[in-house]
């Protein structure tokens, strides 16, 4: 039997980009910096090494979001508690759309995402770290 798939990734893509903030890669720089801010990179390992990462991101692997953002949740991070605007992005712009929702869903505010991701993040000439620090 095959899987019949009733809502795909681009239904889903759409519902969280009309409920959540999208910046520009130019506004999210303006904004990198800024105490008040917490950026938060859902890439995973292999592509922090590969391509580089914003300095003083918080890396969030996008499996743990939900248990991270929770207080109630024993893998909770302190980082998610703070009184700030949390800017997610991913490599492209989709799992960072679809984390936003997820995070504002559970309460989380304010909170955007990137659009285009840590790729139009470079391409509008924002800050890389290329050197790793360990997470």
């Amino acid at each position: 039997m095959t899987q019949t798939i009733t809502r795909g990734y681009k239904a889903l893509l759409e519902e969280a980009n009309a409920k959540i903030e999208t910046l520009t890669a130019e506004e999210a720089i303006a904004r990198f910096g800024r105490d008040d801010t917490v950026f938060v990179d859902l890439r995973d390992p292999r592509e922090l090494n590969r391509e580089g990462r914003v300095p003083g991101a918080l890396h969030c692997p996008r499996g743990m979001l939900e248990f991270w953002i929770d207080p109630e949740s024993p893998y909770h991070k302190p980082a998610f508690a703070q009184d700030k605007t949390f800017i997610f992005f991913c490599a492209a712009g989709w799992r960072s759309a679809l984390s936003t929702a997820t995070a504002q869903d559970m309460g989380l505010r304010p909170v955007a995402h990137i659009e285009g991701g840590f790729t139009a993040w470079k391409q509008a000439g924002g800050p890389v770290e290329t050197t790793l620090p360990n997470d």
